[in-house]
């Protein structure tokens, strides 16, 4: 399964900027989109779960590691791409869901995490300990930080050992975190500054000593990614993008290190060009959620818009409505990001960059609203001049003869469009003439 990382991490050592897309969100119409661009593309699909979404005890979206691992599996396996072209990967897998407790329970509970990720088929694993628990000085020191992640990746090697034949030559880990706490940034933004060069190589040097001290220094050619902020971010209005200018030192960093590229955090929302530079410049891996699940909430609502104009107010699905309804009665998940007065914060919840809208599609009555717009419009049928008001992109691609206009194909449609940008930077290239018809296939399953 880790063949697809390390022929990346070999292109850009030989001097060919390659890249590959990491797929960070659990809702199954963004898992679909990105398995359909990669039966097109020709590539891998690399989707990643992070400590607050799948823990061991189901985190927020109730799933555990097996459970995400069933749900992408069978959704690549419905789709017709092949098992070696699909790879499991956990973001930020440490002690960060437990900061309330000490440090040591907390690391038993990171211990319990990685542990399971592991024996669930996850071969990505990315440590990271820089979270201060109960007690602990904030920030923690660059010691600590190494300290923690050797001790989770000699769990994960036992793991392994337990429950492979390979003894864990498939896992690959990532070390490092220069991104805000797993979730978002809770402010705005006046600025990002790139991680320094000694920084960097400070990061490096504690964990090789780490390594070293927990007996795990064989693993070290199996860290294939270091993680720093290559000044990227993005808040709730505003987008800070990537200029390689500011990046000149930092870049060569991993010079010294054959089996290590950069991966990037908080890629979402860049432009088609900041993303190439990022690949041409080593950020191999360019991880990217809430900009998937914003467009997904932009085709809904789009299509709640059309439904509007088509059917009678006591027959609509009523999505927006439902959505902010739900999100006012349990705020919990926005309520700590969204400030100003309550038009603002009505706004945010709705359209902002963060995408806390994100977190709401599990829940039972937004699920039916969305059930019923997909069945109402798959009933009426979408009128090609609303579906350009609406969708414009996707009515293009109707006109062509290339997607067919259901609701769900239009959606997923819509998320496809990010993937694309990121595919184009990655340079993932169509390898399967067959790729084409697949997709075709899947969209008229829809129509």
């Amino acid at each position: 399964m880790s063949s697809a990382l390390d022929e990346l991490v070999r292109h850009q050592k030989g001097g060919d900027a390659r890249g590959i897309t990491s797929v960070c969100s659990a809702h199954p119409l963004v898992i679909e989109a990105a398995v359909l661009q990669a039966l097109e593309s020709g590539g891998t699909v690399l989707v990643e779960a992070t400590s607050n979404q799948v823990d061991q005890y189901g985190g927020y979206t109730g799933m555990r590691p097996d459970d995400f691992r069933s749900l992408v599996r069978g959704i690549a396996g419905r789709l017709g791409l092949p098992a070696d072209r699909v790879v499991l990967g956990g973001d930020h897998l440490g002690p960060n869901r437990w900061r309330a407790l000490p440090p040591e329970e907390a690391m038993r509970e990171a211990e319990r995490l990685v542990a399971a990720y592991v024996r669930a088929g996850f071969t990505k694993i990315h440590l990271d300990c820089s979270f201060s628990c109960a007690g602990d000085p904030a920030p923690l020191s660059d010691e600590v930080v190494a300290d923690r992640a050797a001790r989770l990746v000699a769990v994960a090697e036992e793991t392994a050992r337990e429950i492979s034949e390979d003894g864990g030559a498939a896992l690959r880990y990532v070390i490092g975190t220069e991104v805000p706490v797993p979730g978002g940034a809770h402010e705005t933004l006046d600025g990002v500054r790139p991680t320094t060069a000694d920084g960097a190589r400070l990061t490096l040097k504690r964990h090789h000593e780490a390594f070293a001290e927990h007996g795990v220094s064989e693993v070290w050619p199996r860290v294939m990614a270091l993680v720093v902020q290559p000044g990227v971010e993005f808040d709730h209005l505003k987008v800070v993008d990537y200029d390689r200018e500011r990046t000149g030192e930092l870049r060569t960093v991993l010079d010294t290190e054959p089996g290590m590229v950069f991966e990037a955090h908080s890629t979402d929302y860049q432009t088609p060009e900041a993303l190439s530079a990022l690949v041409e410049d080593h950020w191999a891996v360019l991880k990217v959620g809430p900009g998937l699940t914003f467009a997904l909430r932009e085709a809904l609502y789009a299509l709640a818009g059309i439904e509007e104009e088509l059917l009678a107010p006591e027959r609509r699905s009523r999505l927006p409505e439902v959505v902010e309804r739900r999100m006012r009665a349990e705020p919990s998940w926005w309520e700590g990001y969204y400030e100003g007065e309550e038009q603002e914060r009505r706004l945010a919840r709705r359209y902002s960059y963060s995408d806390r809208v994100r977190y709401y599609w599990p829940d039972p009555e937004i699920e039916a609203a969305v059930t019923a717009l997909f069945e109402n419009l798959s009933a009426t049928g979408i009128p090609l001049p609303l579906l350009s008001a609406r969708l414009p992109e996707q009515y293009r691609r109707v006109r062509a003869g290339r997607l067919e206009p259901s609701p769900r194909a239009l959606a997923v449609d819509r998320v496809r469009d990010v993937l694309r940008d990121y595919d184009r930077a990655c340079r993932t290239t169509a390898r399967r003439t067959t790729a084409r018809r697949t997709t075709a296939r899947h969209d008229k399953e829809y129509a």
